[in-house]
């Protein structure tokens, strides 16, 4: 859990040895506080204006809403977007209007729709709110992709000011033959919780911030178009579950500790007795059980 810059995807030595000034800037990037990243690659662009579409399909942003002419809420990525123009996976219409918008072809456009659906509901088991998109482009004549987004904001209640979970899941899919195919699951979660503290009268705010990518590749079996959609729905849940848990228990787990080391708010010496008296009790038992 990067909660010292922006995480990004490792560069291909190619492209880094070719433009040095991307390679600075995405270098910039990752040393930048996670909480200032739209800030941070907005100025990025306003330095480098060349590098702006590399900059956009590199740097992972926390995830926009907008609403389509029929009040369809969906997200906005570099994924569903022609230049200025983001593309409603629910109409499958651009906007601001494009007459040569990029569309995915029928036989994807039946699997986005019923994905959207299903990830519609799957949002709503498990997030219970938040807003969902699900995009499907070709990669070529035989393999596709797709992205699945989900964003939740978190209510403000008691101490917590501000908070907002954004998943990005992005599935690479490559037949093998005719009843298999191979998917690659890129996932990235950022993750970001503002709340209220006091000690006394004094009155501050907490700011935790940073992303965790994951990846993931498996063989399955596949039939018909729906047999696509429920393996990268189950690869998506399992991944999400995993990370979750890999959230909570560890980086969570790891900061409350640390906190914890640095500041004890019984005292020191409290502590301290609460700890020898730890000792006595269980060498007390000790004694009990070996009689």
């Amino acid at each position: 859990f990067r909660s010292g810059g922006a995480l990004l995807p490792p560069l291909q030595p190619t492209l880094a040895m070719a433009d040095p000034q991307l390679l600075a800037a995405l270098d910039l990037m990752r040393r930048m506080p996670p909480s200032r990243c739209e800030t941070s690659l907005e100025e990025l662009v306003d330095l480098v204006p060349h590098l702006t579409d590399d900059l956009l399909n590199t740097i992972d942003q926390p995830l926009q809403t907008a609403k389509d002419a029929q009040g369809n809420a969906y997200l906005l990525c570099d994924y569903n977007r022609d230049g200025d123009s983001y593309r409603s996976p629910w109409t499958n219409e651009y906007d601001p209007p494009l007459s040569d918008g990029v569309l995915p072809s029928p036989k994807l456009r039946a699997m986005e729709t019923l994905a959207n659906d299903i990830f519609e509901g799957y949002r709503e088991m498990y997030y219970e709110g938040g807003i969902s998109s699900v995009y499907f482009w070709d990669l070529d004549e035989s393999s596709f992709a797709a992205c699945v987004l989900v964003k939740k904001d978190a209510e403000e209640k008691k101490k917590l000011e501000a908070g907002n979970w954004d998943a990005i899941h992005v599935v690479e899919v490559r037949p093998l033959g005719p009843k298999r195919a191979a998917y690659k699951l890129t996932t990235t979660i950022m993750l970001r919780i503002k709340t209220g503290h006091a000690v006394g009268v004094h009155e501050g705010e907490m700011n935790l911030s940073g992303s965790l990518t994951r990846q993931k590749e498996e063989e399955l079996a596949v039939g018909d178009v729906a047999s696509h959609v429920a393996n990268m729905g189950r690869m998506v849940e399992e991944m999400e579950n995993r990370m979750r848990d890999t959230l909570q228990s560890i980086y969570f787990g790891k900061t409350k500790s640390v906190v914890n080391g640095l500041y004890q708010s019984g005292g020191a010496e409290a502590n301290k007795k609460k700890d020898m008296l730890a000792q006595a009790l269980m060498a007390e038992m000790g004694k009990r059980n070996a009689d």
